[in-house]
């Protein structure tokens, strides 16, 4: 059906392309052997501007890439000179209808090659305004904006902790969206709280703070001089590998800091405390999974909340960009193992979700319904279909094996867990 339809609009453009050469030679008059034959020659023209996108692979690149301009270059020249040989064989005019003259094939070529690749331009522009996560999902992006959300957070002070990472830094936007009298950015990477902060800052309700959860006494600090009423806790490591083989800093870092900062936000008078956690706390088989249960049971035992859910795409721990990097680079892109599945949300919708669960009843475990587990395999072969290749043929997929504390398919949990008031949220 794509293809059909990209058939058509450059049918189109090659016709509009051709119509114009004409009325330009012609000075917008009938050329002398007619009408009808002008138009059966069109019919020349297209069959030869159609091979030659065929030919060079041109037809179907809807993404256009700086890559692909030379093939379409070559696709436009390679039709002009077909044409003008054309022109040198049939001298006359009654072969008209097989060729036009050599100044409409030369303009009707510019005009047929500009106006390809500006459409092409345009539609990457297009494509890429999109959500390019929620598109992967293949169903709609889902944001709960609720009006519990902003009673619950409008006119407070907020701290969030990891502020400049893909889920801290969407907090940090949709806690201002509910009208946050106040959002403490806590991010002890620079970039990455300056890049939020360009963002953010003229709100004038947003303050930087490039403080580490790993040093309490100075989040305690700042719990007493701003005073909080929530705080919501995204920093962590996320990569399940380097957590593996370095575990004791993953259990200072997830664990033993997130203790900690539930001590002292109880101590500072913090009355709502939000983690961040992870499907791989569900039976944890990796050292990544065990620090976060860990951490939710230390936020749950203080009578905070904790929240679940899988995979976050197009965050900074997603495989979507390292896969985009590998399709740039012309493959392969890199898959575990064949039958792996995984949760997946856009970060705008889990965080959304963390947000209606923070104003829910404290001292429980949230889990996120995120829909139907997601094969690996089938969401590379996509995002290398939507770059304009063919998977196994143009870009390569290799099965590269699980890795050490890696599960083939992630849990929930929420055949054990309680529906609330929210579909999409379940309470354990």
């Amino acid at each position: 059906m794509r293809i059909l339809i990209g058939l058509l609009a450059d049918t189109a453009i090659m016709a509009i392309a051709f119509a114009a050469a004409i009325a330009l030679r012609f000075e917008f008059q009938a050329p002398r052997w007619g009408w009808s034959a002008t138009w059966q020659s069109f019919i020349t023209v297209w069959s030869v501007q159609l091979a030659a996108m065929i030919a060079f692979d041109c037809l179907r690149r809807w993404r256009l890439r700086a890559r692909d301009l030379l093939r379409f270059m070559l696709a436009f020249g390679c039709a002009v000179v077909v044409m003008t040989v054309f022109r040198l064989l049939f001298r006359s005019e009654t072969h008209a209808l097989i060729r036009p003259p050599f100044s409409v094939n030369l303009i009707g070529g510019v005009f047929w090659g500009a106006g390809a690749l500006a459409m092409r331009w345009l539609w990457t522009l297009f494509a890429n305004a999109q959500s390019r996560e929620a598109k992967l999902l293949n169903r709609r992006e889902r944001v709960f904006a609720d009006a519990v959300v902003r009673d619950c957070f409008a006119g407070k002070c907020v701290m969030v902790t990891g502020a400049g990472g893909s889920i801290g830094s969407e907090i940090v936007r949709q806690v201002l969206g509910a009208g946050a009298a106040k959002v403490l950015m806590v991010e002890r990477g620079e970039n990455a709280l300056y890049e939020i902060c360009e963002e953010v800052m003229a709100s004038g309700r947003a303050v930087p703070l490039m403080l580490d959860i790993n040093e309490p006494e100075k989040i305690a600090a700042a719990i007493a001089r701003e005073k909080p009423q929530v705080l919501l806790h995204a920093a962590a490591y996320k990569h399940l590998p380097m957590c593996e083989l370095n575990p004791d800093e993953a259990w200072r870092n997830n664990a033993r800091a997130t203790e900690a900062l539930v001590r002292v936000a109880k101590e500072g008078g913090v009355a709502d405390f939000v983690f961040i956690s992870t499907d791989k706390a569900v039976n944890p088989s990796s050292v990544m999974g065990s620090t976060k249960l860990a951490a939710e049971t230390a936020v749950v035992a203080a009578g905070y909340t904790a929240v679940r859910f899988g995979n976050v795409l197009g965050s900074s721990g997603s495989v979507v960009p390292k896969w985009e990097r590998q399709i740039a680079n012309g493959g392969p892109v890199t898959v575990t193992d064949r039958r792996m599945t995984r949760y997946f949300m856009t970060v705008q919708e889990a965080v959304s979700l963390v947000l209606v669960a923070a104003t829910m009843e404290r001292g429980h475990i949230y889990t996120l319904d995120m829909g139907r587990p997601i094969s690996l395999v089938s969401l590379a072969e996509e995002m290398i279909r939507r770059a304009g290749y063919r998977p196994y043929r143009d870009i390569a997929i290799e099965f590269t094996g699980i890795r050490p504390g890696e599960k083939l398919s992630e849990e929930l949990g929420l055949e054990k867990a309680k529906p609330t008031n929210h579909a999409k949220i379940y309470m354990s």
